[in-house]
C-alpha cells in the first residue's frame, strides 16, 4: 500500500473515531464517513447503504455528484451492495452499468457512472451495510490498493459507528434508570408524606372548626389546597420522568411488590381514621409492572383519602386480588356516602386512569350503605 494513501486512511479513521466519541448525531457521522471515503478512493460519488430487515439496502448518506437525489433509494436484496452487506466481501467492477453482477440493479440515478467498488460497512456482528464509491464512466477503474484501503476504512468506520451507538444507548439507559429512581422516590416517599400531612391537617380542621376564627380556618384550608396542588404537580413530574422520549431505548422497569405498597397506604389511613382498615390480599402481588402498580396505588390512595375526609365511617375494608388476567381492587366503608357538593376531581381522575389503561372503574355510594370503589386492571 502506498505510504501516502495509508497515512490518509489513518487520518480518516482517526477523524471518524473522534467524531463518534464527541457524541455527534449518527447522520453527521455517516456524512463524515462517506465524504472521507470519496476522498480516499478519488471518486465522484460515495454512498452508505444500510441493511433493512427484508434483505434490501437503503441509501442513508451520500457525498458527491447527485448524492441528494439518491437518499432513501432502496436496492434489491439481490443487488451487489446488499450481497456485500450480508457476505462481508468487497466487490469491484470496471463499469457498474455493464458488469453482469451489477447492471440489473443499477437505479437510473447511477447510470452515468462507470467504475464501482463496494465494501462492507462494519465487520462481524457490527456490520451495518455497505459503503460504495463510483467514478464517472470512462474513468480509470479502482486499483487494488485503493480497494484495500476502502475496505479497511469501511470496516473500521462501521465498527466505530456501531460502538458509538451502543455507548449512546447505554448512556440513555443509565439516564432513564436515574429518572426512574427519582420518579420512584418522589412518588413513594415525598407524595406519601405530603398526602399524610394534608389528611392530618384536614382532620384537625374538621375536628376543631368551631374553635377557629373564620380567617384562620380559611388559611388552613388554603394550606391543605396548596398541598393537594403540590401533590398533583409532583405526580405530573413523575409521569414526565417515566415517559421515554420518542424512539428512545426502552426503559428497564423494576417490578413492584404491590402488597407492601397496599400495607403502607392502609397504615397511613388507619392513623388518620383512628382505627385500622381491614386489608385482604390474595394472589401473587410481587413482580407487578410499575405502571400497573402505580394505577392501583393511586386508586387506593384516593379511595382511602375520601373515606378519611368525608365518610365518617367506623369500618373500612380493602381487598386486593390478582389472578392470571387482572388486578381487582375494592375499597368499602360503612359511612355516609359521597356527600353532595363534594369536589369529585379525584374520582374523575380515577375514571380517566381506568379508561387510559384499559381497566374499569365503578363507584357505588349511598347515605345508608356507604361507599364502594371498584377498580379492575388487566395485566
Amino acid at each position: 500500500m502506498e505510504p501516502t494513501l495509508a497515512a490518509r486512511a489513518l487520518s480518516a479513521a482517526t477523524e471518524i473515531a473522534t467524531t463518534a466519541l464527541s457524541g455527534d448525531e449518527p447522520d453527521a457521522l455517516l456524512g463524515s464517513v462517506v465524504r472521507r471515503a470519496v476522498e480516499l478512493a478519488d471518486a465522484e460519488l460515495g454512498l452508505v447503504m444500510v441493511r433493512a430487515q427484508d434483505g434490501k439496502v437503503v441509501v442513508e448518506a451520500g457525498h458527491g455528484e447527485g448524492a441528494a437525489a439518491l437518499l432513501g433509494v432502496q436496492l434489491a436484496a439481490e443487488s451487489v451492495a446488499a450481497r456485500v452487506a450480508r457476505g462481508g466481501e468487497p466487490v469491484v467492477a470496471d463499469d457498474v452499468t455493464t458488469d453482469t453482477r451489477t447492471s440489473p440493479y443499477v437505479p437510473a440515478e447511477l447510470r452515468g457512472f462507470g467504475p464501482f467498488a463496494a465494501a462492507p460497512f462494519g465487520s462481524g456482528s457490527g456490520r451495518l451495510g455497505a459503503l460504495t464509491v463510483y467514478r464517472a464512466r470512462g474513468a480509470a477503474p479502482f486499483g487494488e490498493a485503493t480497494v484495500e484501503v476502502l475496505t479497511a476504512f469501511a470496516a473500521q468506520a462501521g465498527l466505530v459507528l456501531a460502538l458509538g451507538e451502543g455507548a449512546d444507548a447505554r448512556q440513555r439507559v443509565s439516564l432513564y434508570e436515574e429518572r426512574e429512581r427519582i420518579a420512584r422516590d418522589l412518588h413513594d416517599v415525598i407524595v406519601q408524606r405530603l398526602y399524610a400531612a394534608g389528611m392530618q391537617l384536614d382532620r384537625v380542621r374538621r375536628r376543631m372548626r368551631k374553635r377557629f376564627a373564620h380567617a384562620d380556618a380559611e388559611r388552613l384550608g388554603e394550606a391543605i389546597e396548596a398541598l393537594d396542588q403540590t401533590i398533583g404537580e409532583i405526580r405530573d413530574t413523575v409521569r414526565t420522568l417515566r415517559s421515554p422520549e420518542p424512539e428512545a431505548v426502552p426503559r428497564a422497569e423494576t417490578a413492584t411488590d404491590l402488597a407492601e405498597s397496599a400495607r403502607g397506604e392502609v397504615r397511613i389511613a388507619g392513623e388518620l381514621l383512628g382505627f385500622p382498615p381491614t386489608l385482604e390480599l390474595s394472589g401473587e402481588l410481587a413482580g407487578i409492572p410499575p405502571e400497573r402498580a402505580d394505577h392501583i396505588r393511586a386508586v387506593l390512595r384516593e379511595a382511602l383519602s375520601n373515606v378519611v375526609r368525608h365518610s365518617g365511617a367506623s369500618e373500612t375494608r380493602v381487598t386486593l386480588h390478582r389472578d392470571a388476567h387482572e388486578l381487582r381492587l375494592r375499597v368499602r366503608d360503612n359511612g355516609c356516602g359521597v356527600p353532595q357538593g363534594v369536589e369529585t376531581r379525584g374520582l374523575r381522575h380515577l375514571a380517566e386512569r381506568a379508561e387510559s389503561s384499559g381497566g374499569s372503574f365503578h363507584l357505588n355510594t349511598s347515605p345508608s350503605l356507604g361507599t364502594m370503589v371498584a377498580f379492575d386492571l388487566p395485566l
